[in-house]
């Protein structure tokens, strides 16, 4: 039988795995890190403004008598994919956002609000103002904080669809 004292010292003595379970912990803090900035991507691309196309010499404004003949302006829709091609005609005043009464409904879009944007008419132009949206109302790429005139081109984008001001 052998003493106590002579197996204690033949055990092996315990390892030190500082340096890996450290080097393991900062491989974690960078996936984790890669993960967010992933998702924060991910919303930006679904966010973020579309650049203005400018379309030079179509739909040009009919001239009777002397004088240009307005005709009413419309929505088209561009962006999302899935959805484009839609048109909507804009009257005199007209709300877009989820909600059921809205006159341009955009209920498939999860970034825009119930009541998002107002679109009217002022002296026989086209303006829109934000409706306190979470998100934010764009004109050409920039925020609008108060009512926008627009102008046949404009790009328009509530939440995460975007808009193009036609004919």
């Amino acid at each position: 039988m052998i003493p106590l004292f002579y197996a204690a010292a033949a055990a092996p003595a315990p390892v030190d795995n500082t340096p890996v379970l450290r080097a393991l912990e900062f491989g974690v803090i960078l996936l984790l890190w890669l993960f967010f900035m992933w998702v924060v991507r991910a919303v930006w691309v679904e966010v973020r403004p579309l650049k203005r196309k400018r379309r030079r010499g179509r739909d040009v404004d009919p001239v009777v008598d002397g004088k240009r003949r307005r005709r009413s302006l419309r929505l088209h829709v561009i962006r999302p994919d899935d959805q484009a091609g839609r048109v909507y005609d804009v009257g005199e005043e007209v709300t877009v956002g989820r909600a059921p009464g809205c006159g341009v409904p955009i209920d498939y879009d999860s970034y825009a609000s119930n009541l998002h944007a107002r679109l009217f008419r002022l002296d026989g132009d086209l303006w829109v103002e934000d409706l306190a949206s979470t998100n934010g109302t764009w004109v050409n790429t920039v925020r609008i904080e108060e009512r926008t005139k627009l102008q046949k081109g404009d790009l328009l984008q509530v939440g995460g669809t975007v808009f193009e001001v036609g004919r």
